[in-house]
């Protein structure tokens, strides 16, 4: 995989980075080409009644060792973006590809164990010809850059497992980009749920020079107020899936556990695969969130099923979602600071694009987390408080002991005022600074009335310190191997508890301490 850059910080302001330090505010015309490569398929497949490959069925089956990015090229040498954010597997779904060669093809890789290899080649395209796109169209109302490409290549999903994929465009000149795409599960009863995040994958995309966070030319004022689903994503085309989401995938496959996938998307507008689902487990950085999506990862804790935040500045923005050029849901809405400017500002403010946080309608995060976001950008040692913790089993842990640059680029803290929905236990409260200001990052876990537990790492590296030491993502941000051996074992408690359903059933409960580490 070539080396991802170091994410830009974004403003919010003149003069004001992103996140200062924050409190709680009160109150191609080529027509439609046929794929013609079926799926490879091997002797541990595994179909489930209705015929559906399951995610378990791949743990253990043979990798390509090729999966990895070769050399992305210039920017227009071959971009694209899918049709669809997931698919239902058997789907047809359309890919809109620009490029500068003269032919391209498209390899499907499934992201998961396969022995060490993390990767399985599902689906091969034949060559296609290739035809640079013209520029983006701009909507000047909102500033969102649209592509809005013909249909390059119809790609039919079939025999494909529900999993992540990562879709990977290969030139004739030997540029390549990857896109991401989910084949979603129907149903997770009794598994664990993936979720991941392209609302936020979106909202700091600036393919074609804007972002939710700055305009063509860099400025916050004239960033978009909306953004499209309809054009390539930039840099290497995948890289927050890469950064916050991939190495979780892999270890949750590793471990053989019932998984099921879903985005935050396809929750906001069924929540059918949170039926029944044993735990969901939110990535290193989930911040935008509809408040349908909300409700329904509300009402499955309350049903009993274990949430884990494994990032930081979750759920912090609220967003809306509009119909694109050819489907519902293509448009990401948030006006942020200009909420006076939203069209449902007077109307309906529960729907009001801002901080979830923020009148019109604040509704504080730490209500669902436990904890709430405070600042960026840090970075600090990771400092345990209760290494007798069940999730830090087998880590040979003591409270007190610390793992350097853990903590960044953004985090949350257990914050003494703001809603939380029960009684937290701070099983790590991690000393830093922030804009010149001392505060703390607190890991805590929870359990609702119903059972389910539910635990923040307030931390945005965690996904990453599974793979600290490696630099396999190009960069570790000085994290060592020391570090991913106690963050892997700590993600594999966690994970194994939740999959047995309601924490409360097989592991200690919270042992309530917000009071005396905030009062100490």
């Amino acid at each position: 995989m070539a080396p991802l850059p170091e994410p830009t910080p974004a403003h919010d302001g003149p003069g004001l980075e992103r996140r200062h330090f924050l409190t709680v505010c009160a109150g191609l015309s080529l027509g439609t080409a046929a794929a013609c490569t079926a799926a490879p398929q091997h002797p541990h497949s595994a179909a489930a009644h209705d015929g559906r490959l399951r995610p378990e069925s791949e743990r253990d089956a043979p990798g390509s060792a090729d999966w990895r990015l070769g050399p992305t090229g210039p920017a227009d040498a071959v971009a694209g973006y899918a049709g669809r954010v997931s698919v239902a597997p058997g789907e047809e779904f359309g890919l809109h590809v620009s490029t500068t060669a003269a032919s391209f093809r498209v390899s499907a890789f499934r992201v998961g164990w396969y022995g060490g290899r993390q990767a399985r080649r599902i689906w091969t395209s034949r060559r296609i010809p290739g035809r640079a796109r013209p520029a983006p169209r701009v909507l000047p109302a909102t500033r969102t850059v649209r592509a809005d490409w013909p249909v390059t290549l119809a790609v039919d999903s079939r025999g494909w497992p529900e999993g992540a994929y990562l879709l990977r465009l290969e030139a004739d000149t030997g540029h390549q980009r990857y896109l991401p795409l989910i084949v979603r599960s129907a149903e997770g009863a009794g598994r664990t749920v993936l979720l991941h995040a392209p609302a936020t994958w979106q909202a700091y995309n600036r393919w074609g020079g804007s972002s939710l966070y700055a305009g063509a030319s860099g400025a916050y004022a004239t960033r978009s107020l909306a953004v499209s689903f309809d054009r390539p994503y930039d840099g290497v085309g995948a890289e927050k899936f890469l950064v916050y989401e991939w190495a979780l995938v892999v270890l949750a496959e590793r471990l053989g556990i019932p998984l099921a996938y879903s985005t935050g998307l396809d929750v906001h507008r069924d929540p059918a695969v949170l039926r029944g689902a044993h735990a969901v487990v939110c990535l290193g950085h989930d911040e935008y969130w509809t408040p349908q999506q909300r409700a329904h990862v509300t009402a499955a804790r309350d049903a009993g099923t274990n949430i884990a935040f494994l990032g930081a500045n979750t759920c912090f923005r609220r967003v809306r979602l509009e119909a694109g050029e050819g489907a519902d849901d293509r448009t990401v809405i948030c006006y942020k600071s200009d909420c006076h400017a939203d069209p449902y500002y007077g109307s309906h403010p529960a729907l009001v694009t801002t901080d979830y946080r923020l009148p019109p309608a604040p509704d504080p995060e730490s209500a669902l987390t436990g904890v709430l976001y405070e600042g960026y950008p840090v970075d600090a040692p990771y400092a345990v408080r209760a290494a007798d913790h069940w999730l830090y089993e087998g880590t040979g842990v003591r409270s007190g002991e610390s793992f350097a640059h853990l903590v960044g680029v953004e985090y949350d803290r257990v914050t003494p005022g703001s809603p939380t929905p029960g009684e937290l236990e701070i099983t790590a409260h991690s000393p830093l600074v922030c804009g010149g200001r001392p505060s703390h990052s607190d890991s805590a876990y929870y359990t609702a009335s119903a059972g389910s537990g539910v635990f923040a790492t307030g931390t945005m590296r965690w996904v990453e310190g599974l793979v600290a030491g490696t630099g396999v993502l190009g960069r570790d941000h000085g994290m060592d191997g020391r570090t991913r051996a106690f963050v892997t074992r700590t993600t594999e408690n966690l994970l194994r508890t939740f999959a047995r359903g309601p924490a409360a059933r097989h592991a200690p409960a919270p042992r309530p301490n917000v009071r005396a580490v905030y009062d100490a």
